[in-house]
């Protein structure tokens, strides 16, 4: 095995480093975090409260866009204003409620979103962007039999030219920062005939080359098959209510009272984050920014997934209908699925579409994409022995998943912190 838990060579432990290991959930992160602990030899038990891929890696959108994949929190925000986020038809939603913890969050989201901590935290994604793709390129070479598509085009929209010069912007700043990105405008003739789907309420796009999307459910499936088929128990409808760790081992007791002994443990639930990794010293809160999805039927299949950053909606070719997703939903993960939301995305959209049927649509879902208030994951150690996490990637879970599996795989056999994950220390 290679110092990176490539997929040849032989496995990668040193003195003491754990060998069963225990993952707790099975979305993008966790799963690629089992495979990639198998791919160094490890034993790996995987425990799911539901299902693999019940929670946000379902329903997103699929796209592997490390040229898009940047903080969360960005000056635009500041300009956004209270009275937009408070319409429940605004592709950033908060529902006006007594929450202190929900409050506190969004306080330090403003805080941080600032060009200066901007800039900071996009140095910091740049490292695993640049490695994300062939993370994925490990996992089909090594037996994951679900394909990642090129995104040939993907294409950002928007109605009016000038609209298109924030992201050309944003697009620059990365770039500056050191990210691998190429993109061009797009307008008139050349864009009707790139995407005839596309309404003529759509006067402009930017192309953005090397991305790549996927079908969610259909590869969360086909790594599962993958990590058991390695000799790796996938645990369905097995929550853990507690961890106790210890010099050599770590106990992880299930609802019933029930213990099991692993080596190590590594926190990877989503939203439910916290529940787990706060008492072992992750004290950044983690809150759930849920996304609203459905699927349609179309008279013509987009080439590529389309981009329409206005109304923060995605839409993704996946099979014979088009997934739409959106939105930016500040609630607990439990509550109920908003209609609102769904029709809020319907009505962004259809003036921009044509061939469309949106109101033909299946599988409405909302789903929890763990935030936090930086922008930046926490990945790695905590201050108790044996016990890691992987977490908090707000909308970069799916693209981000198998590179952060591949480095905590490393930082768990091998005790030490890989460099791309100093800035996502979870004690910080």
């Amino acid at each position: 095995m290679s110092d990176e838990l490539g997929v040849t060579g032989t496995p990668a432990f040193v003195h003491g480093s754990p060998r069963d290991v225990a993952v707790i959930g099975a979305g993008m992160i966790g799963l690629s975090t089992a495979w990639f602990l198998q791919e160094a030899g490890a034993q790996v038990t995987v425990y799911e409260r539901q299902h693999p891929g019940a929670g946000a890696s379902w329903g997103n959108a699929g796209w592997l866009t490390p040229g898009l994949t940047a903080p969360l929190p960005e000056p635009a925000v500041l300009r956004y204003g209270l009275r937009a986020v408070l319409s429940s038809r605004s592709p950033v939603y908060l529902p006006l409620r007594a929450d202190r913890d929900l409050w506190r969050f969004l306080l330090s989201f403003v805080f941080h979103s600032t060009a200066r901590r901007w800039r900071r935290g996009m140095a910091a994604y740049v490292p695993l962007n640049e490695r994300s793709l062939d993370a994925f390129d490990a996992l089909a070479a090594g037996g994951v039999s679900t394909v990642t598509t090129p995104a040939d085009p993907f294409l950002a929209c928007f109605a009016r030219e000038r609209d298109s010069r924030g992201l050309l912007d944003e697009l620059e700043q990365m770039g500056d920062a050191g990210q691998d990105v190429t993109f061009r405008p797009v307008t008139g003739q050349v864009l009707r005939s790139m995407e005839p789907v596309l309404s003529d309420r759509v006067a402009a796009a930017v192309q953005i080359f090397g991305q790549r999307y996927l079908n969610p459910p259909a590869f969360i499936t086909s790594l599962a098959d993958a990590v058991r088929a390695r000799g790796g128990r996938i645990l369905d409808s097995s929550e853990v209510t507690g961890l106790q760790p210890a010099t050599t081992d770590v106990r992880v007791t299930g609802p019933s009272g029930q213990q099991h002994r692993h080596d190590a443990v590594v926190i990877a639930t989503g939203a439910a984050f916290g529940e787990l990794a706060t008492p072992f010293g992750v004290r950044r809160p983690v809150q759930a920014g849920r996304g609203y999805s459905f699927s349609v039927p179309v008279e013509r299949m987009p080439a590529g997934p389309l981009y329409f950053p206005t109304q923060r909606v995605a839409c993704t070719p996946l099979g014979s209908r088009l997934r739409v997703a959106g939105m930016m939903e500040f609630r607990r993960p439990a509550d109920e699925l908003d209609p609102r939301r769904i029709t809020a995305v319907v009505d962004a959209v259809r003036p921009l579409l044509n061939g469309v049927n949106l109101d033909d649509r299946r599988d409405e879902w909302v789903g929890s994409r763990p935030c936090t208030p930086d922008g930046l994951p926490l990945i790695g150690a905590t201050a108790a022995p044996r016990v890691f996490v992987a977490g908090g990637h707000g909308m970069w879970g799916i693209v981000l998943g198998p590179v952060t599996g591949q480095l905590v795989a490393q930082a768990v056999l091998k005790g030490e912190v890989p460099a791309e994950l100093t800035p996502f220390d979870p004690l910080r």
